[in-house]
């Protein structure tokens, strides 16, 4: 389980247009908002990325750049950017399922077409949302065990500029006895 205030495991890989991703050197000016989604056989997907795409900006804004990820090979994940049709969101592929295990999400064994007609793959990881401050440590994290029912980037747009207003500290750090 990740820890709020501690380091996030090391995340590199490739991205569609931006070269290599590693989060260690992303340097934004305040954080990182790191979205793990399905793969392109998830609808449900899609339209979060459309969202998010629509959001990124004004992230940028308030200091902190979005990237997209999945398991989803070069191809597939080509084409969820054509769908998604935001060429400026950094989108991730090829994640190693065994580093989606090492930020807690999910994995999933696929059950042949969607609802869209498009085959899971024989395993993915389910959605996560991560915000990884500039040092590389948890500020929050979303996990899910199933593609519906997301938070809202606009919601998290507010809880930003409450948080960088406010200095709010990471929550759930506490590890101790109970």
């Amino acid at each position: 389980m990740l820890i709020p205030r501690q380091p996030v495991p090391r995340l590199v890989l490739e991205t569609l247009a931006s070269g290599t991703f590693d989060l260690t050197r992303d340097n934004p000016q305040f954080a990182t908002l790191v979205v793990f989604y399905r793969g392109l056989h998830c609808p449900i997907c899609a339209t979060y990325l459309k969202e998010l795409g629509r959001v990124s900006p004004e992230c940028l804004e308030r200091g902190v750049k979005t990237i997209a990820i999945s398991s989803d090979n070069e191809n597939r994940a080509n084409k969820m950017a054509e769908k998604v049709g935001f060429p400026e969101l950094r989108i991730g592929y090829d994640l190693p399922l065994s580093v989606a295990k090492q930020w807690g999400l999910y994995l999933s064994s696929g059950h042949g077409k969607t609802s869209i007609g498009i085959e899971e793959p024989a395993l993915f990881s389910e959605p996560g949302v991560f915000l990884v401050r500039k040092d590389c440590t948890l500020y929050f994290a979303i996990v899910q065990t199933m593609p519906f029912v997301r938070p809202h980037f606009k919601e998290i747009l507010g809880a930003l500029q409450f948080v960088q207003e406010n200095h709010y500290p990471a929550r759930g750090e506490y590890t101790g006895p109970v």
